[in-house]
C-alpha cells in the first residue's frame, strides 16, 4: 500500500509540473513573471525573495548538477540573499563544488513540509571570492563556522544567476518566475 502511494504521489507531482494539467487543478489567479529585457530591477528583487523565503520554510533543499553523463542530487541547507544576489554555498575539496566548477549549470528542488507545494529552480552558479560576501554568510550561518572560515580557501559562495524558480502544488497551475 505504502509503494501505491508512493507512486501515485510521485506520477501526481511530475503531472503537476508539466504543461499538461490535471483536470481538478484550479487556476492561479497570479500571472506568471516572465523575465525579459524590461524586467525591473525591482521585481527580480522581488521574485528572488520569494524563492528565498521558500526555501527558507523548506529547511533542506536539493541540488543537482552532472559529472560528465552522470547526476548526482545531494542535500543543502543554506542559501542567502547577500548584494542582491542569492548565494549557497559549499567547500571546495566536495566533488559537488569541482562538478559546479566545471559545469555551473543546476537544478534545485524543494518540497515545503506540506508535501503539497514544491519549487524548482534553474540557472547557472558563479563562484563569488569576495571575502566580505564569504563573512557574511557565515555571520548568518554560525552553525558554519566550526567547518570554513571566510579565508580558508575551501569555503566556496556561489550565486545564481539567469535563475527561473518554477512554484508547484497539487492544487494550483504552475507558476514561473524569473531572477
Amino acid at each position: 500500500m505504502k509503494k501505491i502511494f508512493f507512486v501515485a504521489t510521485m506520477l501526481l507531482t511530475m503531472a503537476a509540473c508539466t504543461n499538461n494539467k490535471p483536470a481538478e487543478a484550479v487556476e492561479n489567479p497570479e500571472p506568471s513573471v516572465e523575465a525579459t529585457d524590461t524586467t525591473s530591477e525591482q521585481t527580480k528583487q522581488k521574485n528572488m525573495e520569494e524563492v528565498q523565503a521558500f526555501l527558507k520554510e523548506c529547511n533542506a533543499f536539493f541540488i543537482a548538477t552532472v559529472d560528465g553523463d552522470q547526476p548526482h542530487v545531494r542535500p543543502f541547507g543554506v542559501s542567502e540573499i547577500i548584494d542582491g544576489r542569492l548565494y549557497i554555498m559549499t567547500g571546495k575539496v566536495k566533488d559537488v563544488y569541482k562538478q559546479m566548477a566545471a559545469n555551473g549549470k543546476f537544478e534545485i528542488c524543494a518540497l515545503k513540509p506540506s508535501g503539497s507545494e514544491w519549487i524548482r529552480i534553474s540557472g547557472t552558479l558563479v563562484n563569488d571570492e569576495t571575502l566580505a560576501v564569504k563573512e557574511e554568510f557565515l555571520n548568518r550561518n554560525e552553525s558554519l563556522k566550526s567547518m570554513y572560515k571566510a579565508d580558508d580557501d575551501n569555503m566556496a559562495v556561489l550565486y545564481i544567476t539567469e535563475g527561473t524558480a518554477r512554484f508547484c502544488s497539487f492544487t494550483a497551475s504552475e507558476r514561473k518566475v524569473k531572477f
